[in-house]
């Protein structure tokens, strides 16, 4: 998706809160509701890493803590030509991963003890490569713009519901038509956030594809990243369901409510797009399941650039110790 295309999707949140504002207090109400749009794209702005990170409770590691996990971000990100981002990790037995960040000199990306445990060196390298193309692409400030501003549409609209519009001249839109804006405007939000969390997640498969050189393994961790979701909640997610699209697969079980926040392309379609390029890459079908051992150099690496040993007797992210 173009950067139009993004920007526009962003304009389309703004006037819904514009919308919502009208409705609560007429002319007043466009006002009020343009200042916060604006104090919300700037806090987005600045504060998108920390904010995304405090709230699933994420810390950061360092080599000594996470030698193979620090040490495969750095060398895709030497591999991509940025800056190294911070390395996160989110105490959380679902398999899953984000990055976030306002541009690729204040980026963060964040794995689940999950993902750092079930899956092989090699399918941890696919996340990762695929995590960091969206920094590359400065995909994790919109969706991190657009996670702040659904959620704020939401909030307003429920303001609207809970106490009404302001029956006054000066608010033209009746009551009822407040009501109706009011139920509306977070399914619109949500419609909106989504087309721009599945166009960029398509994108980052492929960029992250090319960036690993091997597509079959991002193929293969999402498939074991899905077939895990349903089955292992993730709480900081479900307590915060308008950021579930800045994980690589949806993070939410599908229960109640939740199931209205599935922003992510069908995992089918990703595994077939990624396997299609493999074909075209000339990468073997048979390495669609990477064994828990080395997998080779990393395309234009330097040095020891295999992903690590899965296969050894300590774990492949932590120190020996």
């Amino acid at each position: 998706m173009s950067f139009i295309r993004t920007s526009f999707l962003l304009l389309v949140l703004t006037l819904l809160f514009v919308v919502i504002g009208y409705a609560l207090a007429g002319p007043t109400g466009i006002v009020i509701a343009l200042a916060v749009s604006l104090v919300t794209h700037l806090w987005s702005y600045w504060s998108s890493d920390s904010l995304v990170l405090a709230m699933h409770g994420a810390i950061e590691v360092d080599e000594r803590q996470a030698p193979e996990y620090y040490r495969i971000v750095r060398q895709l990100a030497a591999n991509a030509h940025l800056p190294m981002p911070k390395v996160c990790v989110l105490n959380n037995p679902q398999p899953n991963a984000f990055a976030t960040g306002r541009d690729p000199n204040h980026a963060a990306v964040c794995a689940t003890t999950g993902l750092l445990e079930m899956l092989t060196p090699e399918e941890v390298t696919g996340v990762l490569a695929h995590e960091l193309t969206h920094v590359l692409n400065r995909d994790t400030l919109t969706m991190a713009m657009a996670a702040t501003l659904a959620g704020a549409i939401s909030m307003l609209a429920n303001f609207s519901l809970f106490f009404g519009s302001r029956r006054d001249s000066r608010a033209p839109i009746s009551p009822w038509v407040g009501l109706l804006v009011a139920l509306a405007a977070p399914f619109a939000a949500m419609l909106v956030q989504m087309a721009v969390s599945r166009s960029r997640e398509y994108a980052a498969d492929e960029g992250g594809a090319r960036l690993s050189g091997h597509p079959l393994w991002l193929a293969s961790a999402l498939r074991k990243l899905e077939m895990a979701r349903g089955r292992i909640p993730n709480p900081s997610a479900e307590a915060h369901p308008a950021s579930a699209h800045l994980f690589i697969v949806n993070p939410l079980t599908g229960r109640g409510m939740d199931s209205l926040f599935i922003t992510h392309p069908s995992t089918d379609n990703r595994v077939a797009r990624l396997e299609a390029i493999a074909r075209e890459m000339g990468e073997p079908l048979s390495d669609a399941h990477p064994p828990g051992r080395p997998g080779g150099a990393f395309p234009g690496g330097a040095g020891s650039a295999s992903p690590g040993d899965g296969a050894s007797g300590r774990g492949p992210w932590g120190s020996a110790g």
